[in-house]
């Protein structure tokens, strides 16, 4: 698989999910690169914006869609990686706020 037929598998299930990719294609094709990167070298998709240590375990909360994606998006329309965003963050509705890291520091 590539990156764009990751993005287009993902896209059919984001829409459902009333999230969606940014509109920038050629960001989310970058991101999709090094989604398969990380999946290739741990065997799993983390997060490409964080350090994975590739302990699937301690990484579970950084699998990509990680877990701070919901309310990341709820908040400020975007998550961390600016991957997925809410339809008011692509129609330029709301401001492109900074999202800050919500993974603890011990990670």
């Amino acid at each position: 698989m590539n990156a764009a037929q990751l993005m287009h598998a993902l896209r059919k299930v984001l829409g459902t999910q009333g999230y969606f990719f940014n509109k920038d294609e050629e960001m989310v094709l970058a991101l999709m690169e090094s989604l398969l990167t990380n999946k290739e070298r741990y065997g799993y998709m983390a997060c490409p914006c964080r350090l994975a240590s590739g302990q699937r375990e301690q990484d579970k909360d950084i699998i990509c869609p990680c877990i701070y994606r919901e309310a990341d998006v709820r908040r400020y329309g975007s998550c961390f990686c600016g991957l997925y965003v809410s339809k008011d963050w692509n129609e330029e509705n709301i401001p492109h706020e900074y999202v800050p890291e919500r993974r603890p520091p011990a990670f």
